[in-house]
């Protein structure tokens, strides 16, 4: 196997990352309880005849007693995989389990793919045919064309669900979203634009047909292949070509782009050249989606021209045409309402729901999901981000109604604002929050230290944080190791990643006197003591880097226990002034977003210490974008059963009531009861029970029980334990922590060098 490496992972990294734990990356999971011969029973034999004959009385009952509603087949047959050609249908799998995995996590849609080893048309489509009645829905996907043009259009006759071409019709949606709103800043009506299609594949044809079913006038659509213009009486052109065939005396792209509003490249890299965009009209609207380069970029365009609003297929240029913005909501959509078809009319709405988003003010939340970043519209902001978190509720919605009012749905939607929320909560919180910190310290580079340079883990973790540009990485570990390492993970041995360790006196010297300084009176250290901890303790040094000014931030543990990694940065850090400090984890199960202290510091905090706890939870959870409401948890509620416990939490409640804090708490209440809304009829009094996010456990013990048991067995995310408190920006990872996990620390580790001060 070659070492190619991307921007981001090496070939071996990819292979190891689909082979850990279990190979590929789907699993099925009952939704059901399985645990008693009662459950068995009801499931299978006897107590599934039950919904077998009401589903045979009548079809329509499959949504109600089986997942057909929320199941979408992702579907190919690997003749066009993803720009690499026709490499068969099983090396399609890895795709499409990665598409499976997308509706998922983008909409909460259950997913399995499918891959139909077979060249011939009609023999897939007699295949989908037969199986597609366990699905809500069909996703076709690196199928070539024209094939994919003949099985989309049979299948929708024959079938009573959705069935979507996605890089066809997500692309049109997206672009034709895109086009709506550069016409509208550049002043032009979509009736007398003048557009160029470069290209002539599935997604040209797709998008160029929603450009009809907008408004663009067919005459003025000029489309290009690789023999030049498609124009009227041109030999040898199948029907999806001839249709889009105009009069016209063009024969090459030179001659097409000549005063043309709009350029829409779906071909290559180089395709448009710019003495080609000189040509263009007044406020041209070139959108280069080639991929992985585009036909032009937007530098070689702001050469020749100021003003040009761009688009590209690239995630490192404004205006991304990315098609996650598209299918996952479009399928929730036409699923909540049973709809029959992915009609034109929902197509167009949900392109005009994108195109409006773009359009309405930026919210706070949308902001903290972009990194602190607040978009405008304008020729820079035409098309809403992936990272958008209200895509969720407001495309979904949009092509619902679309189906209501098309006559195609089957069950109508009653109360849109209702359906809107409920839409919210199907959001994984950690990945918003997390790409909100990781674009915000993408624009506020840092130096962090990876304390154990030579754990592998580690090591994967520094490279990826570099190679997505999240900031600087700093390796503590001896080089030779570490460059075997580096080889090890596919990446050449001199990887440009900088690597210290205690050979550098002159570091050594400064951080030997920081320590002596800080030292001599708290512990009784002489240098010689201080000396030993620098050139013997990767922590030492790392927090000493930190302390000194030589790195901005560290990530430390994954090699030692959580505690012997904590009383070694103590030696070297002392608390934020006026802060309590402690451990805090992020813990998000089935949508909903929990914090746990103190789950690392204190044995038994006192009722004084909970309370303050509290209130530095409270300001963190802040900066995580959320309104802290604090629950005091216990093994009673409101004192049943009292104990001398129950006392010590109450206590910490009273306390807070004192400080009159900005924030809502209550307790003592059992977990169950401030987690669970269904307890709110019971303590009315009380506006914790059922809504809490922060949990202040009675003590380190039963913090860290209650997540690690979360986190191993209920399948829990868990991010942390976050060390609130501490006087720099340090973070520890519990023993065998994963790459993505250290990842996170590391990236928390950066956004709180910036956004805390630590001097107060």
């Amino acid at each position: 196997m070659k070492k190619t490496k991307t921007d981001h992972y090496t070939e071996k990294e990819a292979l190891e990352f689909h082979t850990h734990k279990k190979p590929g990356k789907l699993e099925i999971i009952s939704s059901k309880n399985m645990t008693t011969k009662r459950d068995l029973a009801l499931a299978y034999s006897p107590g599934v005849a039950a919904p077998v004959k009401a589903i045979s009385e009548n079809p329509e009952k499959a949504y109600d007693y089986t997942s057909k509603g929320n199941l979408v087949a992702v579907i190919s047959n690997g003749s066009a995989i993803l720009g690499m050609g026709n490499l068969g249908a099983l090396a399609s799998k890895p795709v499409m389990e990665g598409k499976a995995v997308l509706f998922k996590r983008f909409a909460d849609i259950d997913s399995i793919d499918l891959e139909i080893d077979c060249k011939d048309a009609d023999e897939i489509i007699r295949s989908i045919k037969n199986f597609a009645p366990s699905f809500g829905g069909i996703n076709l996907e690196d199928i070539a064309a024209p094939d994919c043009f003949e099985i989309e259009e049979k299948l929708k006759e024959i079938l009573d669900i959705p069935v979507f071409h996605d890089d066809q019709h997500g692309t049109a949606i997206i672009t034709t979203a895109a086009l709506i709103n550069a016409l509208d800043i550049s002043k032009k009506s979509i009736k007398k634009i003048k557009i160029v299609v470069n290209g002539a594949g599935a997604s040209a044809m797709a998008c160029t047909n929603l450009f009809k079913n907008t408004g663009v006038p067919q005459k003025n659509i000029t489309m290009i292949d690789r023999k030049g213009v498609i124009y009227r009486g041109r030999e040898n052109l199948n029907q999806w070509k001839s249709s889009h065939a105009i009069e016209t005396k063009d024969r090459v792209l030179s001659d097409a782009i000549k005063d043309a509003d709009v350029f829409l490249g779906l071909s290559a890299k180089g395709a448009l050249t710019k003495d080609m965009v000189k040509k263009m009209a007044k406020n041209p609207i070139i959108f280069a989606c080639a991929n992985p380069d585009p036909e032009i970029t937007p530098e070689e365009i702001e050469e020749v021209r100021d003003d040009a609003i761009i688009a590209t297929g690239r995630s490192d240029y404004p205006n991304q045409v990315n098609n996650l913005i598209g299918f996952p909501y479009i399928f929730r959509g036409a699923l909540d309402v049973r709809s029959k078809t992915i009609n034109e009319e929902m197509k167009v709405a949900a392109a005009n729901a994108i195109a409006n988003l773009a359009r309405e003010d930026v919210p706070d939340e949308v902001v903290a999901a972009m990194g602190g970043e607040r978009p405008h519209y304008g020729k820079d902001y035409i098309i809403p981000s992936t990272f958008d978190p209200r895509l969720i509720s407001v495309i979904p919605a949009a092509v619902a109604k679309a189906a209501m009012d098309s006559n195609v749905a089957r069950k109508p939607i009653v109360d849109f604002e209702q359906y809107k929320e409920q839409l919210k909560q199907r959001l994984d919180p950690t990945v918003t929050i997390m790409q909100g910190i990781n674009n915000y310290i993408k624009k506020h580079q840092k130096r962090i230290v990876f304390a154990d340079g030579e754990d592998i883990n580690t090591l994967k973790a520094a490279i990826a944080f570099k190679n997505s540009k999240l900031g600087i990485p700093i390796l503590i570990g001896k080089e030779e190791k570490v460059k075997e390492q580096i080889k090890k993970i596919g990446y050449d041995q001199n990887f440009d990643i900088e690597i210290v360790n205690s050979k550098d006196t002159e570091k050594r010297k400064k951080y030997v006197q920081y320590l002596f300084k800080k030292l001599q009176r708290e512990q009784g250290m002489l240098e010689w003591d201080c000396d030993r901890l620098v050139r013997n303790d990767r922590v030492v040094w790392a927090s000493c880097m930190v302390a000194c000014g030589d790195a901005d931030g560290a990530v430390t543990g994954n090699t030692r226990r959580f505690g012997a990694s904590l009383d070694k940065i103590k030696q070297v850090v002392n608390p934020r002034p006026g802060e309590i400090m402690f451990g805090l984890n992020l813990v998000v199960h089935k949508g909903k977003t929990i914090f746990v202290a103190d789950t690392s510091v204190h044995e038994y905090p006192t009722s004084e210490q909970m309370s303050e706890i509290a209130v530095s939870a409270a300001r963190v959870v802040r900066l995580f974008g959320f309104e802290p409401k604090v629950a005091f948890v216990s093994h009673s509620t409101f004192g049943q059963p009292e104990t001398s416990r129950t006392k010590h939490i109450k206590k910490a409640v009273d306390i807070l009531k004192e400080k009159k804090v900005d924030f809502e708490f209550d307790g003592d209440m059992q977990p169950d009861v401030a987690l669970n809304e269904e307890y709110k009829n019971l303590y009315p009094f009380s506006k914790i029970v059922g809504n809490a996010n922060i949990l202040i456990m009675p003590g380190q013990h039963s913090a860290a029980i209650s997540y690690k048991m979360m986190k191993t067995l209920g399948d829990a995310k868990v991010i942390g334990p976050l060390l609130v408190g501490l006087g720099l920006p340090i973070e520890i990872a519990p023993l065998r922590t994963s790459t993505s996990e250290l990842i996170n620390l590391a990236s928390i580790a950066a956004y709180s060098a910036d956004v805390i001060d630590y001097k107060i």
